[in-house]
């Protein structure tokens, strides 16, 4: 095999608690993700040398700071593989929404090249080198909804319902820098003391300081939240709700579509990127 082409799926934070902050400037959370079935594309073939190059240009992001070429890299180093790679990327996933895209699109990268140069790394592996790229990363590596705990690599598989989802995307690019340095954002949150997760803890501790600074979010949960319970998805911008069918979910983007863009997407336990890898063994 010299090319691969995978998906780099959404993720949503089903909920956000937000339980400290460390001495290290990081805070200590816990939240549930869960995929969606809508993705960015990735698509991968062998060079003759051992140069990785993302072919694709990303507005506003340089070459060699992209999670992608800096995934491939230390994928590359830390495994001594002497081939490179030539990378395009269709992207679909917002910047700054709070649904995963550079995170996604980092893990996509050393799972498809572990494959494509045949490292035969473990997930375990994997997920602790995503960690080093971003706290999102390993939850994308090992491909199944999870409970977080920690910055958000301690994960505890769950299966949670699997609903439509409506997600709004406001047009502004939310810094997640800027929100967890916020002085108005909670940060003591009660740990949860009962296994499994129960179901139902849908606050965000995010959303209010998102709310307070970025208007076109507060109006996006405002409208989408007529319908059903509209919830922030990390530091945002990307707003969500869930729905028991497609058609009722196609339905009310469709109301929603004149004045808010966005996208319906099935809710999924296992990734679309796992699922597509594992058509490939």
């Amino acid at each position: 095999m010299t090319t691969l082409s995978l998906p780099a799926p959404a993720k949503l934070n089903l909920w956000l608690h937000i339980i400290g902050r460390r001495d290290d400037g990081y805070h200590e959370l816990e939240t549930v993700f869960q995929f969606l079935d809508h993705a960015d594309q990735l698509r991968f073939a062998l060079r003759d040398d051992d140069q990785v190059r993302l072919q694709t240009d990303v507005p506003g992001v340089d070459h060699d700071s992209n999670l992608i070429v800096r995934a491939a890299r230390q994928l590359q180093q830390q495994s001594g593989c002497i081939q490179g790679v030539d990378i395009w990327l269709e992207k679909l996933l917002p910047m700054g929404g709070g649904i995963g895209g550079g995170s996604s699109d980092a893990a996509t990268t050393l799972l498809g090249l572990n494959h494509l140069w045949q490292l035969g790394w473990d997930l375990d592996r994997l997920a602790a080198l995503g960690l080093s790229l971003g706290a999102d990363v390993p939850v994308f590596v090992r491909g199944h909804a999870a409970f977080a705990q920690g910055v958000g690599e301690q994960l505890t598989p769950v299966d949670p319902v699997e609903p439509w989802y409506v997600v709004l995307v406001p047009q502004v690019s939310v810094s997640t820098a800027e929100i967890f340095s916020h002085p108005q954002l909670t940060r003591d949150s009660l740990p949860l003391k009962m296994r499994p997760v129960p179901e139902g803890n849908s606050r965000n501790d995010c959303q209010p300081v998102v709310e307070q600074s970025y208007p076109e979010v507060r109006n996006a949960l405002n409208l989408l939240g007529k319908y059903t319970e509209a919830r922030l998805t990390g530091t945002g911008s990307c707003v969500f709700g869930a729905f028991p069918s497609k058609a009722e979910a196609d339905k009310v983007l469709a109301l929603l579509s004149e004045t808010q863009t966005g996208f319906v997407a099935k809710g999924s336990n296992v990734s679309m990127l796992h699922r597509k890898l594992q058509s490939l063994l």
